[in-house]
């Protein structure tokens, strides 16, 4: 199992702003979000299955979770909608997580992070 602790800076996003218009977000909505997401600092910290993970997305908010692998926990979908998540591990460097929504309907969302063979991290 890798160890994702320490901080982090986003590489790329790619079709971020589609999803977010897929999600029903408005027009407004969609470009600070764009803004906000772009680039943020990431850090991590992991003791064996147990996460915390820390999103600075210094124009607009800062994000945190704390969560172990294989335990439902609660977070927000990236349009901000509070939702049961869970992580699992999909492969021995690669974290994923499916969120299912609280309320209401919508477009199945989760994320991921992977470690890379050059020690860096994707998400």
């Amino acid at each position: 199992m890798p160890n994702f602790s320490g901080n982090w800076k986003m590489k790329s996003s790619e079709n971020f702003e589609e999803l977010l218009k897929a999600l029903g977000v408005n027009m407004m909505l969609r470009k600070i979000a764009v803004a906000a997401a772009s680039k943020p600092a990431v850090e991590i910290r992991q003791d064996g299955e147990s996460f915390y993970i820390k999103n600075l997305h210094h124009t607009v908010r800062t994000t945190e979770i704390s969560f172990s692998v294989g335990e439902e926990f609660e977070e927000q979908t990236v349009d901000g909608r509070p939702c049961k998540s869970l992580a699992k591990w999909e492969s021995e460097n690669k974290l994923v997580c499916e969120q299912r929504l609280l309320k209401g309907d919508g477009p199945k969302t989760g994320w991921s992070r992977e470690m890379t063979n050059d020690g860096s991290s994707s998400w």
